[in-house]
């Protein structure tokens, strides 16, 4: 098992992953939605888009953007993060920040974010196991407003 770059090809077995994941944590992006931005991700240099694959099956991805802003210029962001429940506790988490953190680097970003998000349940496990992984808590939070 390795990470590799996820393809156009791979839409529908990382969308299967993807629609686990915001159930299993509580987001209620439909499906259909999850399909369009996935779509656009896998094809977009704004995206990097990692999968690791077993016996044929895909059964991690990771999602990193980029975007530029006036405080840190070129910043990318590990936005998703998931490994399936029968594949977990190999290290694939590890491998697929490790690989955002070298595509952030490669591109010349300044920082590598990630943005933990509760939805109501307890999610402190997490900030253990990002700091390992060199992660710092800022205490910034997010706002958020809905536009459509």
């Amino acid at each position: 098992m390795s990470v590799r770059i996820a393809t156009p090809d791979d839409l529908d077995q990382v969308l299967a992953l993807a629609v686990d994941f915001y159930a299993e944590d509580g987001f209620t992006t439909p499906k259909d939605r999850l399909a369009d931005h996935l779509a656009h991700l896998l094809v977009s240099d704004a995206a990097h888009a990692a999968v690791v694959e077993e016996d044929g099956v895909i059964v991690a991805f990771g999602i990193s953007t980029s975007s530029y802003g006036l405080e840190d210029g070129l910043i990318a962001e590990l936005e998703d993060l998931y490994v399936a429940p029968g594949a977990r506790r190999r290290g694939l988490a590890a491998e697929l920040i490790e690989d955002s953190a070298r595509w952030a680097a490669a591109i010349g970003a300044a920082r590598l974010e990630i943005v933990i998000a509760p939805n109501g349940q307890d999610v402190t496990h997490l900030f253990e196991i990002y700091r390992k992984k060199g992660f710092v808590d800022e205490g910034r939070r997010i706002l958020a407003r809905p536009l459509g």
